[in-house]
């Protein structure tokens, strides 16, 4: 029984840091998707263009940038 008891804590401890991982995780990401739609959002329509990038892309471009880290 002890054997199961003790099981069950590391499943737990596991699952704990697990949760942390992610949410240190999301929390990463959302701040590469903020920083990164606000820098683009700074930069004029002649300077975007020049990128070849259009304004309705940015979110989108901000996205792919969180998801790649």
């Amino acid at each position: 029984m002890a054997y199961a008891t003790s099981l069950q804590n590391v499943q737990s401890d596991l699952s704990r840091s697990n949760l942390r991982a992610r949410i240190a995780d999301y929390f990463s990401r959302r701040r590469v998707f903020r920083t990164t739609l606000r820098e683009l959002q700074a930069l004029s329509d002649r300077e975007l263009a020049d990128l070849g990038l259009h304004r309705s892309m940015l979110r989108r471009i901000a996205q792919q940038a969180a998801n790649e880290m």
